[in-house]
């Protein structure tokens, strides 16, 4: 008897997917790698348009728009040292607290012993270095958990606070010092009713945003590598000078560039260019995205995040004497909730509660968001009970947009 055979039933044919054109799959292959980061940009943006109608033109006035920078510089500071810290699997509760007690310690060196402004700065950033050592050797080399280790740093600092200041206020400082928060840059040349040494750095960033994107665009050709269309680079382009033009000319309207702001600018570009290029920046995101493969692969784990809390000691030292300077006093209350302040805008601009992921440019965008928060709802008459439950909210959404993301990609 011959073999059987059953007809199998004719498989329905696909639909053919639409295609898509090169510029298309681009844009979506960078939005999906760029997911957090951009979404907080445009998230940015809406945020800006709504209060500015809300304000009725009030939040992009040049003066308020100075005053953001200013009144937010500390917490920025405090964001980019976080989020390096977060990216390499940890955590720093300790650093609203060591800015406080550097920002005491600033006002008794300056207004109870004399000591000139310079020295009392390079002092306070010493303490800070101290401090990220101190805790960062429990942390690397003795094994102590650094949610540990800053919880206890953080009661140890600001028990120090206290015991500096008691219960006074140590003020005011030298004009010197005070000019590192309140400072801007002189008025050069003729006329223009603009701040022209304001426009002339606006058009030289602009010139340097622009070799490097061209730089970058032929280094990935050169490697074979995907790049945007030529239209779409262009377009790319625009919206950066346009966007770095704006900014300049609604600083050099009022008074100019504050000197923290060319302060957040440096750290931006030298810690961006650390965590991108440099060795021990690959090195931080290697140890928080796995630590065990990190160290087969020859990373030294130790000593990367002993420096992680140095760098972050540092900063915290810096962000207490801007706002020492800002205030113009050192008070006992310095620095309270700093820290959750810069962990909310670390995770706002795209880290990851696991490690390796975050860039610095995102802490910055993640500050910005809860600065403009702050201050939209305060030009608007929100009370800062309802402030407090809209930030939650915000961090929240944040934190589970990385979730649900990390979720999507993985399935």
């Amino acid at each position: 008897m011959g073999p059987v055979t059953t007809d199998a039933a004719p498989s329905t044919p696909r639909a053919p997917e639409p295609p898509r054109s090169p510029a298309g799959a681009l844009l979506l292959d960078a939005a999906r790698r760029n997911m957090r980061q951009y979404g907080m940009l445009v998230a940015l943006g809406l945020i800006v348009v709504l209060f500015q109608i809300w304000t009725d033109g009030v939040l992009l006035k040049p003066n308020n728009v100075t005053n953001l920078v200013l009144q937010n510089s500390y917490i920025l500071v405090l964001a980019i040292g976080m989020v390096i810290v977060i990216i390499a699997g940890h955590i720093d509760l300790s650093v609203g607290s060591l800015a406080a007690f550097v920002s005491a310690a600033c006002a008794v060196m300056m207004v109870e012993h004399h000591v000139p402004w310079v020295l009392a700065l390079v002092v306070a950033l010493a303490i800070g270095a101290v401090a990220g050592a101190w805790q960062g050797f429990w942390i690397a080399y003795v094994g102590i958990p650094s949610f540990i280790v800053t919880l206890a740093g953080m009661l140890l600092f600001r028990g120090g606070t206290q015991i500096l200041l008691g219960s006074r206020s140590l003020g005011p400082f030298p004009e010197g010092f005070q000019k590192i928060s309140t400072g801007y840059l002189p008025e050069v040349g003729p006329d223009t009713n603009y701040h022209n040494l304001t426009v002339l750095l606006g058009l030289g960033l602009i010139a340097v945003v622009l070799i490097q994107e061209v730089r970058s665009r032929r280094r990935e050709q050169a490697y074979e590598l995907d790049v945007l269309p030529r239209g779409l680079f262009l377009t790319k382009c625009v919206a950066m000078v346009a966007a770095v033009l704006a900014f300049t000319l609604t600083l050099a309207s009022y008074r100019g560039v504050p000197v923290v702001l060319l302060l957040l600018a440096a750290l931006l570009i030298g810690l961006g260019f650390v965590m991108r290029n440099a060795v021990v920046g690959r090195h931080v995101y290697a140890l928080g995205g796995n630590q065990a493969a990190a160290k087969l692969s020859g990373v030294k784990d130790k000593r990367v995040t002993f420096l992680v809390f140095v760098n972050m000691g540092v900063l915290a030292a810096l962000a207490g004497v801007v706002f020492a300077a800002r205030l113009n006093a050192g008070t006992p209350n310095a620095g309270v909730n700093f820290e959750l302040e810069a962990i909310a805008a670390a995770f706002i601009g795209g880290a990851s509660m696991s490690g390796g992921v975050g860039t610095v440019l995102g802490a910055i965008i993640g500050g910005l968001v809860l600065g403009v928060l702050n201050n939209g709802m305060s030009l608007v008459g929100v009370g800062t009970d309802y402030q407090q439950v809209i930030k939650g909210f915000v961090l929240l959404a944040a934190v589970g947009f990385d979730v649900w993301n990390k979720r999507k990609v993985g399935s």
